[in-house]
């Protein structure tokens, strides 16, 4: 049961399947899907997990807002290490380029813009209704299922 909070809060997930291949992302809001959508070609469950991300924080337009979602990486990636990549010029400190750099650079940017959104990590297929909810429909998305307007 999810809990009020006062605020919007997003459910996120992306799935690519093979891994890399096609792919789709998902964004749920009060147990029903928000934004769906894709890339075209190829891609990976990194990069949807990124667009999902970046479809809530869109979603949210800068008001205070809770993003939950199962990527740990893409946590860390916001919280953690893009600051000092900026700092540096987009580049790590150890040799390697940035993986995704086109998707950091903007989910960054847009995380910058919203300091009222708070990122949650969620464990993911643990039988949590939205998480579950995000990762179907993400899977639908990679299907080609899009939101009727």
């Amino acid at each position: 049961m999810l809990k009020w909070t006062g605020m919007r809060v997003f459910y996120t997930d992306g799935s690519a399947s093979p891994n890399p291949g096609p792919g789709g992302h998902a964004v749920i809001e009060n147990g029903k899907p928000v934004a769906l959508g894709s890339e075209p070609g190829e891609t990976t469950n990194i990069r949807m997990e990124a667009l999902a991300l970046a479809a809530a924080l869109k979603l949210a337009g800068g008001d205070p807002c809770q993003i939950r979602t199962d990527s740990e990486f893409w946590i860390n990636v916001l919280t953690k290490w893009a600051p000092g990549w900026k700092a540096n010029g987009w580049r790590k400190k150890s040799k390697g380029e940035i993986q995704n750099l086109d998707l950091v650079q903007e989910l960054f940017e847009l995380y910058q813009e919203s300091p009222q959104a708070e990122l949650v990590w969620v464990k993911g297929h643990d039988n949590n209704v939205e998480n579950e909810l995000a990762d179907e429909w993400a899977n639908r998305a990679r299907k080609g299922e899009r939101l009727q307007r």
